[in-house]
């Protein structure tokens, strides 16, 4: 298959499923799974194998994303219900005032970014952000996209990040000087991504329904003592804490030693939520006075509405699986290595497609940097530490209906398919754009 003929197969399909969506009203999941089967089946898969395809990805996103989902939202809901969050919401709104709330937040999700997957940082900070906006009377979007926009900028740019690190590796970069140049250029990015851009868009989004999720994040019950503000945040932080563990594990200790085994099995990010979840009941809950029965039940009944998140989430993997399945994404490939740009350009060209190609960030930098790393070698000129810098924004840009977060965000803060569009996948190739354009005028002077 031709790379132009790859190209407006993929865009039919991404167009057809906002028309489907949007206008006709039909289900996200059954959209999803019609569409990706039907783009398979015209890229001439054999029709097993297209089911195959995507049942593949479903699982294979959802085996990643299920448990980080669930042991979240329940910590969340959890906090929630013994006045923890509401503690840690009152700590940051006497601190940073209600008119920089946005900020703040903004900076939580940089440093709760460092050491977690985007999706971990999401559901753990989510519940804060829902009952800071309920406090405050500000709308939710207005506190959630610079978290999301922070949490998203380091995860793409900054290590120890595992997509990060095999940027470096495949491009022999300084792991230091990586994480540097990560957060200088990763800050602004952020600012402009997410506080800034929030300020114009959130007000022409129109009206967004509750969704029944932020109920979740709400506190119905009345505590007997809300715990402090140390053991709320020691609980939220928790799984962040356990997962630094594990990176610096790596650093200083053989795999062959016990401290790895421990701290790298403590810092797996199911483990790590599954810790801090058990926490929330044990501290929290004793602190709180909640009965077992009650944090049962409050454990139990916060699990539906992350049951239609789930699904659009596993489908939008199977969406991206076809693609890759079906060759479409490769010729896509193709197409960018066919034309002559400068080594920084095509790195952030490469991972940007390989994104809109899988909807995955991370499937985005490991084959962008695993093909233009051998090119490298005959370009002594080009920093390999701005080169991880702009592979790692490429493949943010664009977040379409077959990334997982587009799914995740959309679903969470209760907007529909064009306001998540026109807010969203924005901001997420503004990240992508801004680390281009700085990045390029920095590799004049660096290398």
């Amino acid at each position: 298959m031709t790379p132009l003929l790859a190209t407006v197969l993929t865009a039919a399909a991404i167009l057809t499923l906002v028309f489907l969506i949007g206008w006709v009203r039909l289900n996200p999941f059954i959209t999803l799974f019609i569409v990706s089967v039907g783009l398979a089946l015209v890229a001439g898969m054999p029709a097993e194998k297209a089911v195959a395809s995507f049942e593949a990805g479903m699982g294979h996103v959802l085996g990643h994303v299920a448990g980080v989902m669930a042991l979240g939202t329940m910590l969340g809901k959890i906090l929630a219900e013994t006045g923890g969050a509401d503690q840690i919401a009152l700590t940051i709104s006497r601190v940073a005032g209600k008119r920089r709330l946005n900020w703040a937040m903004m900076v939580i999700g940089l440093l709760v970014g460092l050491p977690v997957f985007y999706e971990v940082g999401f559901v753990l900070l989510i519940p804060l952000a829902v009952v800071l906006s309920r406090q405050n009377s500000l709308p939710l979007t207005m506190l959630a996209f610079p978290m999301a926009a922070a949490l998203s900028v380091t995860h793409a740019m900054v290590p120890p990040h595992p997509a990060t690190l095999l940027a470096i590796s495949a491009y022999h970069a300084h792991t230091a000087r990586t994480l540097f140049w990560g957060i200088l250029v990763g800050t602004p990015i952020a600012a402009i991504a997410g506080p800034l851009y929030a300020y114009y868009i959130v007000p022409r989004l129109g009206e967004i329904e509750p969704t029944p999720l932020a109920a979740q994040f709400t506190r119905a019950s009345s505590p007997q003592k809300r715990p402090s503000f140390v053991l709320s945040c020691l609980t939220l932080l928790m799984p962040v804490i356990l997962m630094l563990g594990g990176a610096v594990a790596e650093m200083i200790y053989p795999p062959a030693a016990w401290q790895y085994r421990l701290l790298h099995f403590l810092g797996n990010t199911d483990i790590a939520l599954l810790v801090a979840t058990l926490m929330s009941f044990w501290l929290l809950g004793s602190v709180s006075g909640l009965s077992r029965e009650t944090i049962l039940r409050f454990s139990n009944e916060c699990l539906a509405p992350t049951a239609t998140i789930m699904l659009l989430i596993g489908a939008g993997g199977g969406f991206g699986r076809e693609l890759i399945d079906s060759g479409l994404s490769h010729s896509i490939t193709d197409m960018a290595l066919g034309a002559h740009v400068p080594l920084l350009v095509l790195a952030w060209l490469l991972a940007l497609l390989v994104r809109i190609a899988t909807g995955s960030a991370t499937v985005a930098t490991t084959t962008a940097s695993g093909i233009v790393g051998p090119i490298l070698a005959s370009s002594p000129t080009v920093s390999p530490e701005l080169l991880v810098l702009v592979t790692g924004a490429g493949s943010v840009g664009l977040s379409l209906m077959n990334d997982a977060g587009f799914w995740q965000i959309k679903e969470y803060l209760g907007m529909n398919l064009s306001q998540t569009l026109r807010s969203w996948t924005v901001i997420e190739t503004l990240i992508a754009i801004l680390g281009l354009l700085i990045c390029l005028p920095l590799s004049w002077i660096i290398h």
